[in-house]
């Protein structure tokens, strides 16, 4: 990272980091649906370390459950000293969905996702849970915006 990457208080811009999460989250999605995948949503980024100017940043994503046409994608962050031989610290981590799109931008299906070790098991639970989650966030934010709509009340 260097200094036009920085903040105001002198650390890497945590902008410049979702860059980072969301082009390998792109590229793994891309890779597993064979074909194109946008960002449909990001559901977590959690900074967990400070990324400063000089550190050397590793970004290491893998799709974690698939349905019809998306995917979440886990994302970790790493970073490192350049000129130490300290281990990688995680500094970070995300959780995206991508759509698989066709040319003309609609949902194509993508291969499933077949978790194999214990840890793709939980990382596969773990991603149904936050995509129920999600989809009743949605489905309750819909629900009171149409309820505030039929009592007259505008935003």
């Amino acid at each position: 990272m260097t200094g036009s990457d920085t903040n105001l208080l002198g650390t890497v811009h945590g902008g410049v980091i979702m860059k980072l999460v969301d082009d390998a989250a792109g590229a793994v999605a891309g890779r597993h649906s064979e074909g194109p995948a946008v960002t449909a949503s990001m559901d977590e980024m959690a900074f967990l370390e400070p990324v400063r100017v000089g550190d050397l940043v590793h970004v290491k994503a893998q799709v974690n459950w698939t349905g019809r046409s998306s995917m979440e994608i886990g994302v970790r962050v790493l970073a490192e000293r350049w000129n130490e031989s300290t281990p990688a610290t995680q500094v970070g981590s995300a959780y995206l969905v991508f759509a698989a799109v066709d040319a003309d931008g609609k949902p194509r299906p993508v291969p499933p996702v077949i978790p194999e070790t214990e840890r793709d098991k939980r990382r596969y639970q773990e991603a149904q849970i936050r995509r129920t989650h999600r989809l009743a966030r949605r489905r309750a934010i819909k629900e009171l915006r149409a309820q505030r709509a039929a009592e007259g009340i505008e935003d």
